[in-house]
């Protein structure tokens, strides 16, 4: 096997940064015309798109392309999916509840605050997170039991994160649903199976990249996704906002999983 193409690899980082730059830039464009940074969140899926499409382009000849070509198709359908999502969300709402927290306490400008606290934090957490897609793009070696066993993972984690979402989608256009909490399909199993699946789809994407060394050097990256998701700013965030808003929800916490699904707990 050839040896690792460790200067191919560092002159392909700045090319992922500046993809990362560019998207983030944009969006902060646009968010300072529409007035809300809710924005950042479509942008959230876009800038890994960006960042494998740089990464696919930098690597050239040097990877297996099997294993370049499944590192760009599904980080591409996860990241394109997720936006398309977010953005049919959001549409017709206002500046989310969490942005507008953080901007209240901003010293200074808020803009420029929410330039380093919002962008840049999440472009650093995005280009860290991606490090396993960016490592993998280089290396040779032919894909093996870890890379299928990595594909088998992302289907599960895309399939929960999907079916996840159009569950709630569903319930939440629901007139009869409204001010009810959502315990039926996969949320009955868990409070959180899109978050689940986001860590499904990122581990799966590690594995791939661990297939072949040194891969598994970027094990950090699919950790710190997991903790944002379970620990960080994903789920204990977004059920502070429930308890808040939601009777019913204390209830629903007692007896469903907060994040691997399992059979929910008897009253």
């Amino acid at each position: 096997m050839a040896a690792y193409p460790w200067a191919a690899f560092a002159a392909s980082l700045p090319f992922t940064l500046l993809a990362v730059l560019l998207v983030l830039g944009a969006t902060f464009v646009v968010a300072l015309r529409l007035g809300r940074h809710a924005v950042v969140d479509v942008a959230w899926g876009l800038g890994f798109v960006a960042i494998a499409v740089a990464s696919y382009l930098a690597s050239g000849d040097h990877g297996d392309a099997t294993r370049r070509l499944l590192l760009l198709a599904l980080p591409g359908l996860w990241g394109l999916r997720l936006g398309l999502h977010i953005a049919r969300r959001s549409r017709g709402h206002g500046e989310d509840p969490r942005y507008e927290e953080l901007l209240a306490k901003a010293p200074g400008n808020p803009q420029l605050f929410a330039l380093r606290r919002i962008y840049l934090t999440q472009g650093v957490v995005m280009w860290f997170v991606s490090l396993p897609v960016q490592v993998a793009m280089f290396t040779q070696g032919e894909a093996n039991l870890v890379t299928l066993l990595g594909l088998l993972l992302w289907v599960v984690g895309f399939t929960f994160e999907t079916v996840g979402d159009l569950q709630l989608t569903r319930f939440r256009n629901d007139p009869s649903t409204k001010g009810q909490v959502l315990d039926t399909g996969l949320w009955r199993y868990t409070r959180h199976p899109n978050y689940f699946g986001d860590a499904c789809v990122w581990w799966g994407l590690s594995l791939v990249a661990f297939s072949s060394w040194p891969g598994v050097l970027t094990i950090l990256s699919p950790l710190l996704m997991t903790w944002l998701l379970a620990k960080g700013t994903g789920k204990p965030l977004l059920e502070k906002d429930m308890a808040s808003r939601r009777p019913g929800y204390a209830d629903y916490v007692r007896r469903t999983s907060g994040f691997v699904p399992l059979p929910p707990k008897k009253p």
